[in-house]
C-alpha cells in the first residue's frame, strides 16, 4: 500500500435486501494509522459495512477501495492486506492458544518456522503465554478476545476491522483491549472500530461516524460532534430554600429543581462563562455548597442526531 492512498475510501455505498434498505450512499474516508469509529445501535448497518469492505458480501453501488484495492475488482488484494475481527470470537475452543494461531499462520502460508516464531510473539504481545497450551475453552472472555484479535494480525495486515470487539467484556477486559488498539495504531496499523458503546468510541476514536438506518448522519472528532449538541450548564447545590431562592433571583435564566436544591444555569462550556455566573454569585456573597460543569457526551450527541431517545446505545 502506497502512503497516497487512505487506508480506507467509500463514496456513494449502497446495499439493499428486497425492499430492506441498510446502506443508504454511505461515504467514508480512513487516514492511514488512525482509529475510526462507526458509531450506531443495532441494525444501523454497521455490520454490514464492515462484511462488504472485508470482501464478505457485494454492495450494491459504489466505489469501495480499501489499502487502495478496488474491493469489487480486487479482492484477493484487499484480503492481503486487512485482518477482520468479528463480533463473535473465531477461535478453536478444542484447541491451545498456540495451536490456534500456527493454524492460522499456516492458513497464511507461512513458512513452519516463521509461524512458529509470529505465534510466539503474538502469544507474548497479548500477554498469553503462560496459558499457552492451555485449552482455549478453559480461557476466560478477555483472553478469548485477545486470541482472537492476535490470530487477526498474523497475516500483519495494514487494516484492521473490529465489529463491536468488547461487546460482552467486563470493564478491567474492556480497557485491556484499548490498550492493545492504542498499541496497534502507534505500529502504525488503521483499525477501523464498530461499537454500540459511546465511551469506546471517546476513548479510542480519532474520528468519529454516526450511522443511522444505514445513513451517516456526521463525522468528525469527538469534540467536534460534541460541540455540534447545545446543553453545556453548570449545576449549583444549596443548602436551603433562602440561598436557591436569592441566586434563581441574580442568575436570572435558569432550570430550578426545588426537591435538590438546585439550578441549572445554561453555558456554553468556557471558562468565562463558568467566571461569569461565580462572580456574580460572590457579589452578592451567595454560598453555594456544590459546584459542577456539565458538557454534552456522545450520548447526548448520537439522541440529538438521531432523534430517537429509544435507540439502543450503551453506555459503560
Amino acid at each position: 500500500m502506497t502512503t497516497e492512498h487512505p487506508a480506507i475510501a467509500v463514496t456513494g455505498l449502497r446495499k439493499s435486501y428486497g425492499e430492506h434498505v441498510v446502506l443508504d450512499g454511505v461515504d467514508l474516508t480512513v487516514a492511514r494509522g488512525t482509529v475510526f469509529a462507526l458509531l450506531g445501535a443495532n441494525g444501523a448497518g454497521k455490520t454490514t459495512t464492515v462484511k462488504i469492505l472485508s470482501t464478505l458480501i457485494s454492495a450494491d453501488a459504489g466505489d469501495i477501495r480499501v489499502a487502495g484495492h478496488d474491493v469489487t475488482a480486487e479482492p484477493d488484494a484487499v484480503r492481503a492486506t486487512i485482518g477482520v475481527t468479528g463480533q463473535f470470537s473465531a477461535v478453536d475452543n478444542l484447541l491451545s492458544a498456540r495451536k490456534n494461531l500456527l493454524l492460522m499462520a499456516d492458513l497464511h502460508h507461512l513458512p513452519k518456522r516463521e509461524g512458529r516464531e509470529r505465534a510466539t510473539t503474538l502469544l507474548e504481545q497479548f500477554d498469553l503465554a503462560e496459558a499457552a497450551d492451555k485449552p482455549v475453552a478453559t480461557y476466560s472472555g478477555g483472553m478469548r478476545r485477545r486470541l482472537d484479535l492476535a490470530m487477526t494480525l498474523v497475516g500483519n495486515p495494514w487494516v484492521i476491522f473490529l465489529d463491536e470487539p468488547t461487546t460482552g467484556l467486563d470493564p478491567r477486559s474492556r480497557r485491556s483491549m484499548w490498550q492493545i488498539v492504542r498499541g496497534l495504531v502507534a505500529d502504525g496499523v488503521t483499525i477501523l472500530l464498530t461499537t454500540q458503546y459511546l465511551e469506546e468510541a471517546d476513548q479510542l476514536a480519532d474520528r468519529i461516524a454516526v450511522l443511522d438506518n444505514g445513513t451517516l448522519v456526521a463525522e468528525g472528532t469527538a469534540d467536534e460532534l460534541k460541540r455540534r449538541i447545545p446543553g453545556s450548564h453548570v449545576r449549583l447545590r444549596f443548602a436551603d430554600t433562602h440561598g436557591l431562592d436569592t441566586a434563581a433571583q441574580v442568575l436570572g435564566r435558569v432550570a430550578r429543581d426545588d426537591d435538590a436544591l438546585s439550578l441549572r444555569v445554561p453555558s456554553d462550556g468556557s471558562l468565562r462563562s463558568l467566571k461569569t455566573v461565580i462572580d456574580q454569585l460572590d457579589d452578592q456573597a451567595i454560598e453555594v455548597d456544590e459546584l459542577s460543569v456539565h458538557t454534552p457526551d456522545l450520548d447526548d450527541v448520537f439522541l440529538a442526531l438521531t432523534g430517537d431517545s429509544n435507540k439502543k446505545v450503551t453506555v459503560r
